[in-house]
């Protein structure tokens, strides 16, 4: 189940990610399926949930490739058009286990290594908190580092300096 708004490296990942949906292991009890019924969690809701999980982690700067980052801007300049949450983010749910791929781009400066954790450390707390699922793995696709050269208050700046 691929995002079309996500590169080819994620939609690749998550084809592997589904072959592995059969191997997924089921634990004997689980939240999501009792003698009342079963809940069934829709791979757009996970991929929601783990892209605000991961764009809530400092460092990170957008997510998505470059394409899906670019389709994002032009959804952005839109009227009424919502910010699609799951850019950059693909998943895999099975019946109790999730396995969640994410693209991004990092600040410069942040220790990348650093940032990974802090993103997957998240991405599967929130994830399994919200969802009973267990996430099974985190895969992180680092595509670009945004350069903040300050521009925009730099002209600003010189631009009142020349007026006082």
């Amino acid at each position: 189940m691929t995002n079309p708004e996500t590169s080819t490296g994620v939609s690749a990942r998550a084809a592997e990610t589904g072959r592995r949906r059969a191997e997924m292991t089921t634990r004997s009890e689980g939240t999501l399926v009792t003698e009342r019924g079963k809940t069934t969690i829709a791979d757009t809701v996970v991929a929601k949930i783990a892209g605000i999980a991961a764009r809530e982690v400092s460092g990170v700067h957008d997510l998505g490739g470059s394409s899906a980052r670019a389709m994002g801007t032009i959804r952005e300049r839109i009227p009424g058009a919502r910010t699609n949450q799951s850019q950059g983010v693909a998943v895999e749910v099975g019946e109790r286990q999730a396995a969640v791929d994410i693209d991004l781009v990092a600040d410069y400066g942040v220790a990348i290594a650093d940032l990974a954790a802090g993103v997957r450390r998240n991405v599967i707390t929130t994830v399994e908190r919200m969802t009973g699922l267990e996430v099974t793995e985190v895969n992180i696709t680092v595509h670009d580092v945004f350069l903040d050269d300050g521009s925009e208050g730099e002209a600003d700046q010189s631009h009142q300096t020349r007026v006082e």
